[in-house]
């Protein structure tokens, strides 16, 4: 299992189009993905999951990863969380 931490940076928090992103991002790996905030933790494979958390701009999320290919798709959520979510 692979846990990765991210601030969110964009003010506008975790919105609709990059919750969108995400889903379709998780939906290329076999691994389970899924997104923690708190105390709850949600599956990448729903936006309504996603926006159930709230994420706000300046938050601390969790990405859990676990599976055959946790290593490939933690590099993908990475470059998300680094460079494309900048651009939604």
């Amino acid at each position: 299992m692979i846990i990765k931490e991210y601030t969110i940076i964009a003010a506008q928090g975790m919105h609709a189009r990059p919750a969108t992103a995400l889903v379709k991002l998780a939906k290329n790996f076999n691994s389970v993905i899924s997104l923690k905030k708190g105390d709850k933790t949600v599956k990448l494979n729903s936006l309504l999951n996603i926006l159930s958390l709230t994420i706000k701009g300046g938050e601390t999320i969790s990405v859990l990863l676990e599976g055959e290919d946790e290593q490939i798709a933690a590099a993908a959520i990475d470059l998300f969380f680094m460079e494309e979510l900048k651009k939604l």
